[in-house]
């Protein structure tokens, strides 16, 4: 039986790739070990502003490249995702360096400067949408007006977060962006569908990416009690949300379409 999960011949692009310990790197590492020839975006300078920093470039792309099969296509641009013209830009990069693109993974985040309602402003609200909800949308139509229909694998993933399950009342800004992707992931699902383009969000819960390490986390005194909450004992990997990523964008996800889906080690947020 052919292997139906092999992404051998197509072409993804994946936003946020900027340090190895982020949900970015654990999909390129897997999508690259299943033949797919990868274009990333990564931007360093808004790493540099979280406790937990930013890493070298250099690295994390070999680090992708170990993880390519034979043959395979690896291109990177730095690309500040808050610009206006940042998605079609992202995009157009993209195909300039590689070709036809299969593949849209919208996995980048603005994180930080947030707060609770009292603490909201216009700037931080609008900072988050401009990053994480505008960019995200104008990127996919940028990949969908380019999509060879003709190809078979036309995927976009989108990411939400936990407001989805569960109120996250001191980051109202990021929640609020993040809201909107999965809100909207039905409409532009039915849209994409037409064009033969498969569109899923999803929440990959809590993953350690750097912020719920004991060095660089600002929730010191609460690393057990969240701990606590797994069923498992410890807290999502990148590679773990990765998994799915990977499944959802090969053909054996093709049936699932307009999803918010969920992937959460069973994660208990009361009790």
């Amino acid at each position: 039986m052919e292997d139906s999960r092999t992404l051998s011949g197509r072409t993804a692009v994946i936003t946020g790739v900027s340090r190895r310990q982020g949900i970015g790197y654990g999909v390129a590492r897997r999508l690259a070990s299943m033949g797919a020839d990868l274009f990333v975006q990564h931007w360093s300078a808004h790493d540099d502003d979280q406790p937990w920093g930013a890493d070298d470039i250099a690295d994390v792309l070999a680090g992708i490249a170990e993880a390519q099969q034979p043959g395979g296509r690896l291109a990177d641009a730095s690309l500040d995702l808050a610009a206006p013209d940042a998605g079609e830009a992202l995009i157009g990069l993209a195909a300039d360096a590689l070709g036809p693109l299969d593949i849209l993974i919208c996995n980048h985040a603005r994180s930080g400067g947030d707060g609770p309602l009292a603490e909201m402003t216009a700037d931080r609200l609008d900072g988050h949408f401009a990053v994480n909800t505008r960019s995200t949308i104008l990127a996919t139509k940028a990949f969908a007006a380019r999509h060879d229909s003709s190809r078979p694998g036309g995927r976009v993933i989108w990411m939400t977060s936990g407001q989805v399950a569960g109120p996250m009342r001191d980051e109202i800004a990021y929640a609020a962006s993040k809201a909107a992707l999965a809100g909207l992931t039905p409409s532009v699902a039915d849209d994409l569908i037409e064009a033969g383009i498969v569109l899923n969000t999803v929440n990959p819960g809590p993953v350690n990416t750097g912020y719920l390490d004991a060095e660089t986390t600002d929730r010191a005194d609460r690393l057990d009690e969240i701990r606590a909450h797994f069923p498992a004992g410890r807290f999502g990997e990148p590679d773990d949300p990765a998994r799915l990523i990977a499944w959802l964008v090969s053909d054996e996800g093709r049936w699932v379409v307009g999803q918010v889906i969920s992937s959460e080690g069973g994660f208990r947020r009361w009790g």
